[in-house]
């Protein structure tokens, strides 16, 4: 049977992009569908606003993988620039290194708050709560009650919108896995008296969060402009403002059918002989056609949205972080971008770009409120803080995200290992991939790596790869202290091959 195209791509993203680039240098021909009508890159895009650029959060080029950085350099050659990385937590009306600098820190919190603090530490590390269920749990048992109320729950509960004992204590020990308290103050200690830290035995620097990356100067949209004009190149297409009606999978031909829906309400029809999807996980199931037995599990994994509040500021200088964290109650922001920290080429010259995070549920009051209430909210919020005055404010605007994060309450596990087990029994050759293409709060360089994995695995023929381990691979989080070309000499290189050809 003649198909469109042996392999068809759902979703744009660094996910997408990076299996649509890795078969295309293997000749396979390739279709990648994309709901946004202008932009690639998913939420790792960059949007123009009147000649200032802007992240959709904030994308660092770090990796400890030397084929995800190899993949970089490849698509984007010349235009990466280095960035220090630097940022704080707004608390209390003060403004705390982050990481910790100890002196700054017991200074800033008084000598009774730090005491109550390590009294609390100690106190957990005799009384651990076992096992660690929730996210308050497991960070309680790692830092201690006093720390965790501080530095942990307000910021936390902002982002995923549920108390801290909701959220289940594997999004804990992925995103904060290896970083204690002790080694932290020590490392903050020796910061603090600015004494330099010494590599461990394998040669990497003691587990802390990055001091320096790369980025590319214009934001991280040219990576995936970049790397969408070379999958044409190679032959491929790139379908903007589509979006994926029903899926559908033909036994007597081995091949999908599938339905794309068009802005302008036309249909289009495609064939082909494997599916990647970095779709979200409940999208997709809810389109694939018979219904599978693992819908209801698929509707119930929720998704965090978010919306940035770009503010354009009449100043050059503002503050030299990349962003800060906003732990105070009193204001709904969670996080603060500066965008010319990230890259003075993202803003004109003379002006400064902030970009104000509030993180929502699509459809409740922040996700529906009118641009012009949340401008006024985010010019009230950020002087209220002490960055800018509302009166500097020249130009604003709203972009809205939704389901920019996979929420890991407490029946996610058991969803998530219900849906694979009937998808990867019954469709040997759909492959998820990415953070909502598989619901894993996954790095942009993880969402890449299950990429060229699956790509691989395409190519191959067979399963030769379990994409799945690829964050349990990843025994860091941001640790190191250099960026893109500094991570060329990690070890890691991609997860052990699956464990079916293992066991061979």
């Amino acid at each position: 049977m003649t198909v469109d195209a042996e392999v068809f791509v759902i979703g744009a993203g660094p996910a997408g992009l990076t299996a649509a680039y890795c078969l295309g240098k293997e000749r396979r021909s390739v279709i990648v569908i994309e709901r946004d009508p202008s932009y690639v890159g998913g939420i790792s895009r960059t949007v123009d606003h009147n000649g200032f650029l802007f992240d959709i959060g904030g994308h660092r080029f770090f990796s400890k993988s030397k084929e995800v950085v190899a993949l970089w350099q490849e698509i984007l050659p010349d235009d990466f620039i280095a960035r220090p990385r630097l940022s704080r937590i707004y608390y209390n009306g003060k403004f705390f290194s982050y990481p910790l600098k100890a002196f700054e820190a017991l200074l800033k919190l008084g000598v009774c708050t730090s005491a109550a603090c390590m009294l609390s530490y100690a106190y957990a590390k005799f009384f651990p709560v076992a096992p660690a269920r929730t996210f308050h749990e497991w960070v309680r048992n790692q830092f201690g009650e006093r720390l965790f109320q501080i530095f942990f729950k307000t910021y936390t509960e902002k982002v995923w919108g549920m108390s801290c004992d909701e959220i289940a204590a594997d999004w804990a020990a992925q995103r904060i896995k290896g970083l204690d308290l002790a080694t932290a103050i020590l490392d903050g200690l020796k910061r603090s008296l600015r004494i330099g830290r010494k590599p461990n035995s394998s040669g990497d620097a003691v587990k802390t969060l990055i001091e320096s990356f790369q980025y590319p100067r214009r934001g991280p949209g040219m990576m995936w402009q970049a790397a969408a004009r070379r999958i044409a190149a190679q032959g491929g297409r790139i379908l903007m403002g589509r979006e994926l009606v029903a899926l559908e999978f033909d036994a007597g031909t081995d091949c999908w059918r599938i339905e794309v829906g068009r802005a302008d309400g036309a249909c289009e029809s495609y064939t082909a002989r494997h599916v990647v999807s970095s779709a979200p996980l409940r999208d997709l199931v809810a389109r694939i056609k018979p219904t599978p037995i693992s819908l209801l599990h698929a509707r119930a994994l929720r998704y965090r949205d978010f919306l940035t509040v770009a503010l354009m500021v009449r100043k050059d200088e503002l503050f030299p972080d990349n962003w800060i964290y906003i732990h105070d109650p009193s204001v709904k922001v969670g996080r603060v971008q500066n965008f010319r920290s990230w890259s003075p080429e993202m803003v004109p010259a003379g002006m400064s770009c902030l970009g104000l995070e509030y993180f929502c549920f699509e459809g409740d009051g922040l996700w529906n409120a009118p641009d012009g209430d949340l401008i006024e909210l985010a010019k009230t919020e950020v002087a209220k803080i002490g960055l800018v005055r509302a009166d500097e404010v020249v130009d604003a605007c709203v972009v809205r995200q939704a389901k920019a994060y996979p929420v890991y309450d407490e029946s996610y596990r058991h969803n998530i290992a219900t849906i694979r087990l009937d998808l990867e029994g019954s469709y040997p050759t759909l492959h998820l991939v990415g953070r909502n293409g598989m619901h894993r709060y996954n790095n942009q360089d993880h969402a890449m790596m299950t990429a060229m994995l699956a790509a691989r695995n395409i190519v191959a023929g067979r399963r030769r790869y379990d994409v799945w381990n690829v964050n349990d691979d990843a025994e860091y989080h941001e640790a190191g202290d250099s960026g893109v070309r500094g991570a060329l000499d990690s070890v890691r290189l991609v997860p052990e091959r699956a464990t079916a050809e293992r066991a061979a």
